[in-house]
């Protein structure tokens, strides 16, 4: 069986899709244990225990390359009853910053 270009441009178009997803899976999977690391230290309670996407785009790295910048928002409470927001930013695979109540703990 020969594939013809229009075949091979959509396999490798849903690999590197295939790939992307894979990618973002880990990076927020790195943004949720960072955000659970910092409410440990804090001493507040994580909730829901997830981070979810609020913003997507490209910025680039301190080596001059480009990479996908992501801000991930997550929930915490410090008394049980008040829910707070706290954002975790991502730029590729690396923790930017970590803000919680209006101060960066990162």
């Amino acid at each position: 069986m020969i594939l013809d270009l229009g075949e091979v441009v959509l396999i490798l178009v849903l690999a590197a899709y295939a790939a992307y997803l894979f990618q973002a899976l880990r990076v927020r999977e790195l943004a949720l244990q960072a955000a659970r690391r910092s409410c440990e230290r804090e001493g507040v309670q994580l909730l829901d225990q997830s981070v979810s996407i609020q913003r997507l785009s490209v910025s680039r790295d301190a080596g001059g390359k480009w990479r996908v910048w992501r801000q991930y928002r997550f929930e915490y409470t410090v008394d049980g009853q008040e829910r707070e927001r706290g954002n975790v930013i991502m730029l590729g695979n690396r923790l930017q910053a970590l803000v919680m109540a209006e101060h960066t703990l990162h």
